[in-house]
């Protein structure tokens, strides 16, 4: 007659089965995460969605993984999914200030100013994040979203305080500057940031709107030709490209 093996053998060998099946599950999962990631590296969003959902059935509870969704969701210009999954980053993982910061960049995409501005701040004050200057000039951006020009202005100068030569900051205080009418200022800072940058589009295009309101119709289009030089196939150049015909003699 077979002796029967003991119960807490038994048990033993359940929970020990189960562990190992787990760990491999989870080893599987990461595996998955890993080659999304890559995808979302080559720019293949779909492919990085696919793998990256894979990777959230086994384990749902992983603030990096909901972070790559996030990231995954913004880029496909889903904003409101890009939110569920970045708080979910936020949520499970304290002091996440990569997540903090794109969850304001996904509720800035949906122009909700006020929901954007905390989690900025929360990232800028972070003693330990390396680089302030951009939730700053964020912060700057949803003031400006909100039309308080005061408040954009003070945080693209505290960005730019810390980082003088950072270009998203110089342009949004530009930006800032041609809606309070200081054309003067606005020209000033941004051909001194040309000269450092001579190929950002984005600040050639800001100058051309500048000399276009000083009454510079040859300056303006000279520099809205820059804008097509520079990014001939972007949304950017369609507009210098118009902007070029309309101030042509």
């Amino acid at each position: 007659m077979k002796k029967k093996m003991p119960y807490f053998l038994i048990l033993l060998l359940v929970i020990t089965g189960c562990a190992s099946h787990e760990k491999e599950q989870i080893k599987i999962a990461n595996a998955t995460r890993s080659l999304g990631e890559s995808y979302m590296a080559q720019g293949n969003h779909i492919a990085a969605l696919r793998e990256l959902l894979n990777a959230e059935r086994i384990m749902p509870h992983d603030p990096f993984l909901q972070y790559d969704l996030g990231l995954v969701y913004m880029a496909r210009e889903k904003y409101n999914l890009a939110e569920i999954h970045l708080k979910k980053a936020v949520a499970l993982k304290n002091n996440y200030t990569a997540a903090q910061n794109s969850l304001g960049v996904a509720f800035m995409k949906q122009k909700r100013w006020d929901a954007a501005i905390p989690l900025f701040q929360k990232t800028a004050d972070n003693l330990l994040y390396g680089t302030p200057h951009y939730p700053l000039s964020n912060i700057g951006w949803a003031f400006l979203g909100k039309g308080d020009l005061k408040g954009a202005e003070v945080n693209f100068k505290k960005a730019l305080k810390i980082k003088p030569d950072f270009i998203n900051a110089i342009h949004g205080l530009a930006s800032v500057y041609l809606a309070k009418g200081q054309t003067s200022l606005s020209r000033q800072s941004l051909e001194k940031a040309l000269i450092k940058y001579p190929n950002s589009a984005i600040l050639h295009a800001d100058l051309a709107k500048t000399l276009e309101i000083l009454g510079l119709r040859k300056e303006a289009r000279q520099s809205w030709q820059q804008v097509i030089s520079l990014a001939p196939e972007s949304e950017l150049s369609e507009k210098a490209t118009k902007q070029v015909s309309r101030l042509s003699p």
